[in-house]
């Protein structure tokens, strides 16, 4: 089946109407339909020519010898390129969106709330997924607990707290851990870790003579791994799986999502294979049969989580793909957009 990139504007018409119609009612659609809500007065025949050329570019097709057409993924792919960009959220939706973030702290509380919020907008599955590719500083404290043994504190922008008991050699007061503290902070603020460990190595050994007594602090408390945060989890949080229940048919495929769903890395590995996280618009998938089979019909509408700079992870909803995508890809957009305004505030 070829497809035509140069679709004429009355095939791009009855094309949009059928993916609209079915979209609302689920059932397959006839010229009949079609040429009533016509705005040019077409007949059923000259519609039902063109739904055949149509089905003969791949953009339908006919479940049955007797019914009428539904979209392809191509047609999904077409319309969603007609479409993008161009919808907005009513402001009541988008005060019900800001509501629903109200007293919210912290990085995880937050992604948990973001999956709520795109499942109860969407009518689908919000997924949330917290990467730790930007594991940044945003904070260290040390505390001297006994004679040799020191409480490491490290707190990334993440949201990630990290707490340590190092035994060290050599006995160090507090006003050497907290000026050494002080000095991090000052100096690494918002550097990922690993960055922070190289260059703290590089300006030991540059500048032992002028920081001796500051940098030995600095330097014993990073030997004992003071200021390792670890890989942050891949946290996944899913929200409304059971807004995919419509009927004893959605049963099955229900079962081999829900599996999917619950072997958590499955979610991190689908969002990363198809969301890149330097892309700055929501992305549409259709069909994502490649990274898991059981998600044939089904579509990932999602966007980078950011905060400033930095991507926290994807956010998305997971839906079928007769999903109202003009509603749902606002959605999507604007609670990205939110979710960099808001941590950007608590920061």
């Amino acid at each position: 089946m070829t497809q035509n990139p140069q679709m004429g504007e009355r095939a791009r018409e009855i094309l949009t109407a059928v993916v609209k119609t079915y979209i609302s009612t689920g059932e397959p659609v006839g010229s009949r339909t079609v040429a009533r809500s016509n705005r040019d007065g077409l007949s059923s025949a000259t519609v039902r020519n063109v739904m055949a050329d149509l089905v003969d570019a791949g953009y339908l097709e006919q479940p049955h010898t007797s019914a009428g057409r539904i979209p392809t993924p191509a047609a999904y792919r077409y319309y969603v390129e007609q479409i993008s960009g161009e919808a907005h959220l009513s402001p009541a939706e988008e005060d019900l969106i800001q509501d629903s973030f109200q007293g919210t702290a912290g990085m995880q509380e937050f992604m948990e709330r973001t999956s709520h919020v795109l499942s109860l907008v969407s009518g689908s599955v919000g997924l949330v997924v917290a990467g730790s590719a930007k594991n940044t500083l945003q904070h260290v404290y040390f505390s001297r607990l006994a004679p040799h043994k020191i409480l490491a504190v490290v707190v990334t922008r993440s949201g990630l707290v990290r707490d340590r008991v190092l035994r060290l050699a050599q006995d160090t007061p507090q006003a050497e851990l907290d000026s050494a503290a002080r000095y991090i902070n000052e100096n690494f603020h918002g550097w990922t870790m690993d960055a922070v460990h190289r260059e703290i190595a590089r300006r030991i050994e540059q500048e032992r003579s002028e920081y001796d007594r500051l940098m030995q602090a600095v330097g014993e408390l990073y030997r004992q791994g003071a200021l390792d945060a670890g890989e942050a989890p891949q946290n996944v949080y899913v929200e409304g799986a059971a807004n995919l229940v419509v009927d004893e048919e959605d049963r099955e495929r229900l079962r081999h999502l829900l599996q999917t769903l619950e072997e958590k890395q499955k979610v991190a590995s689908l969002l990363s294979a198809y969301l890149d996280a330097h892309q700055e618009a929501v992305r549409v998938v259709i069909g994502l049969e490649d990274a898991v089979p059981d998600l044939r019909n089904f579509v990932l509408i999602g966007a980078p989580a950011r905060v400033g700079q930095d991507v926290m992870g994807s956010l998305a909803v997971l839906g079928p793909t007769r999903i109202d995508y003009e509603h749902t890809i606002s959605a999507v957009s604007y609670i990205a957009q939110l979710f960099d305004k808001i941590l950007n505030e608590q920061g």
